[in-house]
């Protein structure tokens, strides 16, 4: 609670857009109680985003199938952003037992630092349907250091839900680190988003997320990062010439419970929600590819941009230059952060990068050394 910092995520961006001082009213004012026993349970999930997003279908997805499963003895209430307040509000409340569940993304990382391992690019593969599948196998899913970092803060992890690639935009080409030297990109104030994009041999830019517009405009920045969708729904793309997917990282958010409810559900609950959560994995990747796609076209037929995806050979050039960052996130977040580091990197097919020749006894893996993000103190819209 006490490590609010800026990684904040891409939904967060579409709830920019709809955010007012009357949601913090409402959260104020509490919710209702559950209902007596033998009378429907009800509960309660808060969302980043607003309705018709990704963590909207998810939801209404969960709802109908948790409905489905108990014969209408549990019904599911989905609160879009900004009917709860804001994101600390969300995730305040849902750490209080207020609401039994919610999304959490980038900007979780202040309330549970390990997450923000989602932000690193390059830990995951190229392929968004593998990805979905690598973050939700119980290995890692259940990890018992992902389970304890949430436990620690009175959550509990229920699933992981990529919501599409971050992308790229600029006022010219970029393929190559030597193509991003001098680019003024729009990052938060963040350590880990520095590191990153200075690596990549740009210069980071911090602008508040309702400045960036008329920044990218007024030309006082040269790029962006964020997901297609948001892309899309904040115009930024008008004020930009070019789009690059270069695959490097995935905007995540971790679908998950107050810690007292779930462990005082019953066996049954508990393996009902099992049984959705992991339906819902295929489900979920087919509607965020919808989605993202149709704001593509929306993008594409409503401009000129040029669209840019870069080769494999490009893609590994970045990704060299990525490695380091990990040790910043490691160099943060603790022992606990760097065995769910090895543990992703180990489904993702590649080697546990803590085990460097030169520093251990056991020259089992010479695969590169890991990086760590830092915090940051802005609680604004990004896509990291």
């Amino acid at each position: 609670m006490n490590w609010r910092n800026g990684v904040v995520g891409a939904a967060a961006l579409v709830l920019a857009a709809c955010g007012s001082d009357e949601p913090e009213e409402t959260a104020e004012t509490g919710l209702e109680a559950q209902p007596e026993t033998g009378q429907v349970e009800v509960w309660r999930v808060a969302l980043e985003e607003i309705e018709g997003s990704v963590q909207y279908e998810y939801g209404a997805q969960f709802a109908e199938l948790i409905s489905e499963k108990t014969n209408g003895e549990v019904e599911v209430k989905l609160f879009p952003y900004g009917q709860l307040g804001g994101l600390t509000d969300i995730y305040d409340q849902v750490q209080a037992g207020s609401i039994e569940m919610a999304f959490g993304s980038g900007f979780l990382g202040g309330t549970v630092p390990e997450s923000q391992l989602f932000s690193l690019n390059f830990v995951l593969t190229d392929d968004e349907k593998k990805n979905a599948e690598i973050l939700n196998h119980p290995d890692f899913r259940k990890h018992p250091d992902l389970i304890g970092a949430f436990n620690e803060r009175d959550l509990h992890p229920l699933a992981i839900v990529p919501e599409g690639w971050q992308v790229w935009t600029a006022n010219k080409p970029v393929r190559t680190p030597e193509d991003f030297e001098g680019l003024a990109i729009r990052t938060m104030d963040n350590r880990l988003l520095n590191e990153t994009y200075s690596a990549y041999g740009a210069d980071p830019t911090t602008m508040e997320y309702g400045e960036l517009y008329s920044g990218l405009q007024l030309g006082q920045l040269d790029g962006n990062i964020q997901p297609v969708f948001a892309h899309q729904e904040m115009d930024f793309y008008q004020v930009q010439d070019y789009m690059i997917f270069a695959n490097q990282a995935q905007f995540i958010a971790t679908f998950m419970a107050n810690q007292a409810w779930y462990e005082n559900l019953s066996d049954e609950r508990k393996d009902l929600i099992e049984e959705v959560v992991v339906e819902l994995v295929p489900y979920i990747h087919d509607v965020q590819t919808r989605l993202n796609t149709e704001r593509l076209d929306i993008i594409t037929e409503n401009s000129d941009i040029e669209l840019i995806y870069l080769t494999a050979e490009e893609r590994a050039a970045f990704r060299e230059r990525s490695l380091p960052v990990r040790d910043v996130f490691v160099e943060m977040v603790g022992e606990r952060g760097e065995s769910l580091l090895n543990a992703l990197l180990e489904q993702a097919g590649e080697e546990p990068q803590d085990e460097q020749p030169e520093e251990t006894d056991e020259p089992e893996s010479d695969a590169e050394a890991g990086e760590q993000p830092e915090d940051a103190t802005e609680e604004e819209p990004e896509a990291a």
